[in-house]
């Protein structure tokens, strides 16, 4: 127990090193937790931490990274524009989203709570298995209960993990489907005409990696999901 009280500057050091340490999101409540009795003032201690968060967020102008709140806290994030660059740093090119799990992923987030025969309904096809199990290894999505018909299907709905990879707070942050349809189509009709490039090129296959996850986050991830939900509306 200490009777020092910190001051802001101070304050504002500690969250700012919690958040480079943290391999995950921090909570004002995890953050206040850090501090002993008598570090913060007794009435206001969450009001400095907010303040000391404002704070970072500001002072993250004109740098590489920002300072963003998702649905598990607050986390450092590379700014979206920087990307080509920071890529780089991996020689392994990530897996591309697919259209087959974007449809999967963008209608659970739209639609939930559903089942999959809901999805199949919906697409026209059958869901693959691989796709419900990557969805669900990464957890992004996760069953939400059953629906009291014969055979008592499972109920898919998204998770915090979803939230915070698309760079959401709230479901209701999702944007709008018309909005996105139209920013990201183009996207994945340009890929899929370069993959069908490639395959005539070279004799492989058109399908080299259905089911695979996508990496990455932020904006582009959050603009990517959406766009597939075209066969929601």
């Amino acid at each position: 127990m200490t009777d020092q009280a910190l001051g802001e500057q101070q304050i504002e050091a500690i969250i700012d090193a919690a958040l480079l340490t943290s391999e995950a999101p921090l909570t004002v409540e995890q953050i206040f937790r850090l501090f002993q009795a008598g570090e913060l003032d007794e009435a206001e201690g969450k009001k400095q931490i907010r303040s000391g968060l404002d704070a970072l967020a500001v002072a993250c102008e004109g740098r590489g990274v920002t300072l963003e709140q998702v649905a598990s806290g607050y986390r450092y994030q590379t700014r979206q524009e920087l990307s080509p660059w920071i890529s780089r740093l991996w020689d392994e090119k990530p897996p591309r989203y697919t259209r087959a799990l974007l449809e999967t992923l963008a209608l659970i987030a739209y639609q939930q709570p559903v089942t999959r025969g809901d999805i199949e309904q919906v697409r026209g096809v059958a869901v693959s298995q691989n796709i419900m199990r990557v969805l669900l290894e990464r957890e992004w999505i996760r069953v939400v209960g059953q629906r009291e018909t014969p055979g008592r299907p499972a109920l898919y709905g998204t998770t915090k993990a979803f939230l915070d990879y698309f760079n959401l707070r709230k479901l209701e942050e999702l944007p709008p489907l018309a909005e996105i349809k139209a920013l990201v189509e183009p996207v994945l009709v340009a890929e899929e005409q370069a993959d069908e490039h490639s395959v005539q090129t070279s004799g492989g296959s058109d399908d080299p990696s259905p089911d695979a996850a996508p990496e990455g986050h932020g904006v582009a991830g959050e603009e990517a999901v959406g766009a597939a939900n075209e066969s929601v509306s």
